[in-house]
């Protein structure tokens, strides 16, 4: 059943956030432009991120992307070592491939301002939330691991 909801969760909502939005988009700039076949790398690897981020909410945290149905335990595991937003930078860099590939520039408006709406979310609704959730656990996290901007250190026994 969890599988079931999981995959729910990720057609809702990267599906129409990373997928039919963008193709809407698209379809309706009058300014695109050539657009680059180079745009599939960065759509790729948004996609790679995306999928693997949701598979440790369902193996790791025992829940979904879904806000209706979140994670039962806080993930901490892989992409999530390294920064604390993993999926929404993942979601960025798809749409940075869409709009490089389509080359449209509405699209890129759109990508900006869900940037700053997923930041927003964050900042106010999700990490205080986590705070009550998962209390000193979360502080901890919070505090070692950066929100946006992925630090790679590799941790070895006198670091």
């Amino acid at each position: 059943m969890l599988f079931a909801r999981a995959l729910l969760a990720f057609l809702c909502l990267p599906g129409t956030f990373a997928g039919m939005i963008p193709l809407a988009v698209i379809a309706s700039d009058r300014w695109r432009g050539g657009g680059s076949a180079l745009g599939i790398v960065p759509l790729l690897i948004g996609l790679v991120i995306l999928v693997r981020c949701v598979r440790d909410f369902y193996v790791a945290g025992k829940g979904t992307l879904a806000p209706w149905d979140p994670p039962k335990h806080l993930v901490v595991i892989g992409l999530y070592r390294f920064v604390r937003n993993p999926m929404y930078v993942g979601i960025l860099l798809l749409l940075a491939g869409w709009a490089w590939l389509a080359g449209s520039p509405l699209l890129i408006g759109y990508m900006v301002l869900l940037a700053i709406a997923f930041h927003l979310r964050v900042v106010l609704y999700e990490e205080p939330r986590l705070g009550r959730q998962f209390g000193a656990e979360w502080t901890a996290y919070a505090a070692s691991v950066p929100r946006w901007i992925p630090r790679f250190r590799i941790r070895g026994p006198l670091n």
